[in-house]
């Protein structure tokens, strides 16, 4: 029986007032994070940098020893962490487990159901704060667990990639875009390849913007209509995810405020746009390019064997009226600029989903288990994440700048890249040219896991019914791997 009473609730309106009251939740955690007037005793907890006092010990592995001798917690919460990552690698083997018990019991069953649950990427940083925070509980006590959780920590990033996910993949915005890129596409006659290049060149770029996660959901969501969905081999499909996932992690650079790595670093340093598009733009584009040329030319054989849609298909659908997209367009808009001002970012998304029933006769079903489950993923990493401080600053102020661009480069893929880059701000007495390496590192590294940039587990959420067991790390890896080289040459010799 269908939902649609005219008093009811349809099933899509009741998974509005679901998103509605869980971006509530996260509004009522992240509204309480400047008040630190109830902190006593748990101010010292993370224990400061400074606090430290290991100025004085040269040695990298003497400085972890102190520092773990000093607050015994760092080890548990980096283990546990290190947990997570390799949780995050196994995600497929969950879901296999979880189809063959389902198999075996004749249909879903309670069993089948949590080892899903176990194999959904998004979900993982979530399930293992869990543990993380009985152990703070039982090694630390409950006020500084708590203290930490809902006071220490920032939940804006995850707030706000939950809205600008759930607004940026409505019709109207994903239209909008498309006609946009059709122009671009339409030079090489509307071909899988012309879409492909168009999506990845200017989609990415876009992100210096209108955000990285408003560019990374748009951009997936073409891709899955005009690449993912001609069926391209595994091979394929895995080089344009790494492709797009290192692309988007670069293209916000050409700015100071759309790419999280970049925003950690801009006030503390004093960096502007002009600061970032004339020390970063070129190599981003030029990187961009290349690496676009050089799979294009890679698999040009495969471009052939792809059948594109039929042209009719798109025009299915009832045009979208132009009051229509400028007000979805403005919602995004507000909801870039109040991106940390969770009270207005809660508002305005709450205004657009009444005007979202409004014009409801112009929508498409909004979408928000995604958007929420990746807003799960990334608090999750960020309260994993603000506990690994005290590892990560001493191994990044101990390299010259070609190795410590290296190093962020590589510790990105185990960690969100704002997090490499705010621990940089920690650390005392970094040149410019290390500031620089250290930036170049960390978006660099954006495209090698799915939580090493924070956008990419909206791609991956979006675009995992194209790969039939899961998106696989190693997978993404291996299509990362090239793009990422090329990024890391272009910042070291076109600077």
């Amino acid at each position: 029986m269908k939902a649609s009473s005219h008093f009811g609730l349809s099933a899509e309106r009741t998974r509005s007032v679901c998103g509605a009251v869980a971006l509530f939740l996260l509004l009522a955690v992240t509204a309480t994070g400047g008040d630190m007037s109830v902190v006593t005793n748990a101010a010292a907890f993370p224990v400061p940098l400074e606090a430290y006092d290991d100025s004085q010990i040269s040695n990298l592995w003497d400085v972890l020893k102190h520092r773990a001798q000093v607050e015994p917690f760092n080890v548990w919460a980096t283990v546990l962490f290190l947990v997570a990552v390799i949780h995050t690698f196994l995600t497929h083997k969950f879901r296999h487990w979880a189809h063959v018990l389902a198999d075996r019991s004749g249909g879903s069953s309670v069993g089948a159901r949590v080892l899903h649950f176990l194999g959904e990427v998004e979900a993982v940083f979530g399930i293992w704060v869990l543990p993380l925070f009985a152990l703070m509980i039982f090694k630390i006590g409950w006020t500084p667990a708590l203290e930490y959780v809902n006071h220490k920590v920032s939940y804006h990033e995850p707030l706000f990639v939950v809205v600008i996910m759930a607004i940026a993949s409505t019709r109207p915005i994903l239209n909008l875009a498309e006609q946009c890129l059709r122009l671009v596409a339409n030079l090489g006659s509307g071909k899988p390849s012309a879409w492909w290049l168009a999506i990845l060149t200017l989609g990415p770029v876009l992100g210096s913007l209108i955000t990285e996660p408003a560019a990374m959901t748009i951009s997936a969501l073409l891709l899955a209509r005009q690449f993912y969905a001609l069926k391209p081999s595994p091979k394929f499909a895995y080089a344009t995810l790494g492709l797009l996932f290192v692309n988007v992690s670069v293209g916000g650079v050409l700015t100071h405020f759309a790419a999280p790595p970049v925003l950690m670093v801009a006030k503390p340093w004093g960096w502007g746009t002009e600061h970032m598009f004339k020390h970063f733009g070129l190599e981003a584009l030029v990187g961009i390019v290349i690496s676009n040329a050089a799979y294009f030319l890679s698999f040009r054989k495969e471009f052939a064997k792809l059948t594109p849609m039929p042209a009719n298909e798109a025009k299915a659908e009832r045009a979208v009226p132009i009051w229509v997209t400028i007000g979805h367009v403005l919602f995004m808009a507000w909801s870039v600029l109040n991106a940390h001002h969770p009270a207005l970012l809660i508002g305005g998304f709450l205004f657009f989903l009444a005007f979202y029933e409004v014009a409801a006769d112009w929508q498409s079903e909004l979408q928000l288990r995604s958007p929420i489950l990746v807003g799960f993923f990334l608090a999750g990493l960020v309260i994993h994440g603000g506990l690994q401080s005290w590892w990560i600053a001493p191994v990044l102020g101990r390299l010259g700048e070609l190795p410590l661009m290296l190093g962020a480069t590589v510790l990105t893929a185990f960690n969100d890249n704002a997090a490499i880059t705010y621990l940089a701000t920690l650390v005392p007495n970094l040149t410019d040219g290390m500031k620089h390496a250290v930036v170049c590192g960390a978006v660099t590294g954006g495209g090698l896991t799915v939580i090493a940039n924070a956008p990419n587990p909206a791609g991956q959420s979006i675009l995992a019914k194209f790969f039939p067991d899961g998106i696989s790390p190693l997978g993404l890896l291996l299509g990362a791997l090239l793009p990422t080289a090329v990024m890391a040459l272009c910042f070291i010799f076109l600077r």
